[in-house]
């Protein structure tokens, strides 16, 4: 029987992570710490040469966690798919994404990211997207389901990058996939 295996990232280091204060900024990238984090997370990962399939959140401190930490697997043509289901849970500034225009502008030029699945609306944080826990919870339920219907057929190694508390919630219901 194939067998998935999810390997979950919490993104690196944000500039948001440095203060209260930088809660304020919309879609914050990483810092320079948070590169090194990428870094050795590269050097260290034990399955680069078993992953099959690379998913992130659509905010960008994700999508460059996942580039940067698995270069090999981009390098051999695995393409980041964001999945908005997997973004961040807060209503805040820094815990918004960017508008689907602009990230197809800084991550869709190289062909290394997929927005495909990013939808105008995705970070409105409303409906579908609002920050309530029924509505994160129907979303990691969906994450979850999506995770699941993509790793059929073969054994395969998915590397989700997304948030602390999406990867909790994903963890907690690992046994339905």
């Amino acid at each position: 029987m194939p067998k998935t295996t999810l390997h979950l990232v919490r993104h690196a280091q944000g500039y948001h992570n440095l203060s209260t204060a930088n809660h304020t900024l919309p879609d914050p990238s990483l810092t320079p710490l948070g590169e090194s984090q990428c870094a050795d997370l590269a050097a260290s990962f034990p399955y680069h040469s078993q992953i099959t399939h690379l998913v992130a959140s659509p905010l960008r401190r994700t999508l460059y966690t996942a580039l940067l930490s698995f270069p090999d697997a981009v390098a051999a043509g695995k393409k980041v798919l964001a999945l908005p289901e997997l973004q961040e849970t807060s209503g805040l500034p820094c815990d918004t994404g960017s508008e689907p225009a602009k990230l197809e502008e800084e991550f869709g030029g190289e062909g290394k990211v997929d927005l495909r699945l990013v939808e105008e609306g995705w970070n409105s944080k409303s409906g579908r997207w609002e920050a309530t826990a029924s509505a994160i919870e129907k979303r990691a339920r969906e994450a979850r389901l999506f995770l699941r219907d993509l790793g059929k057929g073969e054994d395969n190694h998915i590397v989700v990058v997304t948030h602390d508390l999406i990867s909790g919630l994903l963890r907690q219901r690992s046994s339905a996939m």
